[in-house]
């Protein structure tokens, strides 16, 4: 009887609330609840996203390797002015160790390594357009780095280990880093780099007179026109650089690094199937090495060598069809671009960057004979 009392009751109130025009209130939990009025800061903090944020979500569960397929062509996030990396060759056409790193995921997932749309781009633009997932894979001398990670997107494979250094004209006389204290350094701004810089500067009281650039060029332009005392960015870089002056022979690239710069390709964040297809595509290039398979002698027929015949889709497995890719990708990818050392061999030892004793010599125990080992150029295992 209490209970069709109280309905009772309820219902009066209700109806009394509509004669009077208002709305009936709310329970007691939401009245208390809204009278809390939320803060500008808690405000702006669940505003709607940017444009670049949103196409980043609208990425989310969406396969790009699907896309990829669909559009034809992969699309890379590229530079086209750094000799051996990424650079226009006599003919126009894109070219350097890194642009054949997007080369080998455009054979893996569409069998043809020239289908691939290159964009370059500046240090500036990089994490804008990884993170509003316009690009497919960025391979452009980035430096892995846990924020860029954290905030870019995801680091595929480390394919070349680097450290900043510094150039200085010959004429300065200067043998060490050390030495350099008090002088003007040419810098381009918004990179590891600068930062580096910075962090050495205050750690050992250098005393510098930093001086950033836009961009890669300008900075090489103003150490040239004398502005600066030295020029600094990774050792590769500087290789790259000094190469293409015109009288290299009288600029000196300093002994010795200020930094750890790992870098290699990344992807947009949000599609692991896509970031697990980038990791297995390097690692195809560095065990193709490890195993003596260059792009002449792709088998097509099982060896008896059962890692081999497993790589090349001849025998077993390595996942392949999880990835959504063909039992045969290794074959396409080395046809297409070659195995890791030969890419190095085709851009970089022009340039004087011996693998022998570095870091990018294959890991100690690799299989092959006639390879640079002893480095740290390594995968996950195929299997």
């Amino acid at each position: 009887m209490i209970k069709y009392c109280v309905i009772a009751i309820c219902l009066l109130a209700l109806l009394a609330a509509l004669a009077c025009g208002r709305e009936p209130p709310p329970p007691a939990a939401t009245t208390a609840a809204s009278a809390v009025q939320p803060s500008p800061e808690a405000m702006e903090s669940t505003a709607a996203p940017t444009a670049t944020e949103a196409t980043a979500m609208d990425n989310q569960g969406i396969s790009r390797l699907q896309t990829v397929r669909d559009r034809g062509t992969l699309t890379c996030a590229s530079i086209n002015s750094v000799a051996g990396f990424g650079f226009l060759d006599s003919d126009g056409n894109t070219v350097g160790f890194d642009v054949d790193l997007c080369r080998a995921v455009a054979a893996a997932v569409l069998g043809n390594p020239n289908a691939v749309e290159f964009r370059p781009t500046t240090a500036a633009e990089r994490g804008p357009q990884i993170q509003s997932g316009e690009i497919d894979v960025m391979s452009r001398n980035t430096t892995w780095t846990s924020t860029r990670d954290a905030t870019w997107g995801n680091f595929a494979q480390t394919m070349f280990y680097d450290g900043q250094g510094f150039m200085v004209p010959k004429s300065l006389g200067v043998a060490t880093m050390m030495e350099l204290r008090d002088a003007k350094i040419c810098v381009q701004q918004g990179t590891t780099t600068e930062l580096n810089i910075q962090d050495f500067d205050n750690q050992n009281s250098m005393n510098f007179d930093i001086v950033t650039f836009p961009d890669g060029v300008s900075s090489n332009d103003a150490y040239l026109s004398g502005q600066c005392d030295s020029l600094t960015t990774d050792r590769s870089g500087l290789v790259s650089t000094r190469a293409g002056f015109e009288k290299p022979d009288d600029h000196v690239i300093l002994p010795g690094t200020i930094s750890e710069e790992p870098l290699g390709p990344l992807v947009p964040h949000g599609d692991d199937q896509w970031f697990d297809i980038v990791k297995t595509v390097m690692g195809i290039l560095i065990y193709a090495e490890a195993y003596s398979v260059t792009s002449d002698n792709v088998p097509t027929a099982a060896t008896g060598n059962t890692k081999v015949d497993r790589l090349f889709g001849l025998e077993g497995s390595f996942g392949q069809e999880a990835l959504g890719l063909s039992d045969t990708v290794a074959q396409d990818v080395i046809r297409g671009v070659g195995n890791y050392g030969e890419i190095y061999n085709r851009h970089l030892i022009p340039l004087g960057l011996e693998r022998e004793g570095s870091r990018n010599a294959l890991w100690a125990n690799a299989p092959c004979t006639d390879c640079p080992r002893g480095g740290q150029i390594y995968a996950a295992p195929l299997r």
